[in-house]
């Protein structure tokens, strides 16, 4: 009778973890992405609250990469829809060492190559021990409340909406002008 009350003990206690632990991840209270840090690729202080009401596509950017000619429609993609679409392109040299350069010469490469002239910020992590505060909130749930993902590779890109809800991930092969993408923005 002992070993029986027990039991049922252990089967009550582990339904209410497995109930408090399933509510707690319906419950996920997201970070707020307009209060995360980064500077641009000139070293001044980017305030991410100054777009709010805007779309904005972040893409991990690399100069030597079989993807670097989507700079010119991300170029285009921002001439475009600038006035509900902000672009923003963050330099990382995780993925075979494709951004060796410094800040000087990754602008002038992007701008004599490309004419880009959307944001670009300082040269991050965005995976791994050194992960940047924003690809900490777009790549786990926890903190941006929708998904789970991790950057495969340079030139993936995610949209978060007008309020800063992450809306999705769009892997490296997904072009910028692609209606995957398009559509969301109009």
């Amino acid at each position: 009778m002992k070993t029986f009350k027990i039991a049922a003990i252990l089967v009550i206690f582990t339904f209410v973890i497995q109930s408090c632990a399933q509510e707690k991840k319906n419950n996920i209270k997201p970070a707020n992405m307009y209060d995360i840090k980064i500077n641009s690729l000139t070293g001044e202080k980017i305030d991410l609250n100054h777009f709010k009401g805007k779309k904005i596509l972040f893409v991990n950017v690399a100069s030597e990469c079989g993807f670097t000619p989507q700079y010119k429609d991300l170029q285009k993609l921002h001439e475009t829809y600038k006035d509900k679409l902000v672009v923003i392109g963050l330099p990382c040299n995780q993925f075979g060492g494709q951004e060796s350069g410094t800040a000087t010469q990754i602008k002038s490469f992007c701008e004599k190559n490309y004419g880009v002239d959307f944001l670009m910020t300082e040269k991050i992590d965005v995976k791994g021990e050194n992960q940047h505060p924003l690809y900490a909130w777009l790549t786990k749930e926890a903190m941006n409340g929708v998904m789970e993902s991790s950057v495969k590779w340079n030139f993936q890109k995610y949209l978060v909406d007008e309020n800063g809800k992450l809306i999705d991930v769009f892997y490296s092969i997904t072009e910028p002008l692609s209606d995957k993408i398009v559509n969301f923005v109009k």
